[in-house]
C-alpha cells in the first residue's frame, strides 16, 4: 500500500456508490423520494461502471441495491406491508 493509501480515511477510502447509496438513505429518511429515486439510479450506473471495468465481485452492491428498491418501494406503498 502506498503512503497515499494508507494516509487516507476510511471515509475517502469508501466507493462512489457506497457514498451515493448513503445518501439515498438520507433522502428515504427525510421523506424526499424523488431525491432518493434518483439517487438509486445513479448509485446503479455508478456499480455498473465498475463492472464494466473488470471490477472484483459486485454480489454484495446489487443486494444493498435490492434492499434500496426495497425500502423505497415500501416507502411509497406504506399500505403493502
Amino acid at each position: 500500500m502506498s503512503e497515499e493509501n494508507s494516509s487516507r480515511s476510511p471515509r475517502a477510502a469508501r466507493r462512489l456508490s457506497d457514498k451515493i447509496l448513503r445518501a439515498f438513505h438520507h433522502a428515504c429518511d427525510n421523506h424526499d423520494y424523488e431525491c432518493a429515486e434518483q439517487l438509486l439510479r445513479v448509485a446503479e450506473a455508478a456499480i455498473m461502471r465498475g463492472q464494466a471495468r473488470g471490477g472484483v465481485d459486485r454480489r454484495r452492491e446489487h443486494e444493498h441495491l435490492v434492499a434500496a428498491h426495497t425500502r423505497l418501494w415500501y416507502l411509497r406503498h406504506p399500505e403493502q406491508e
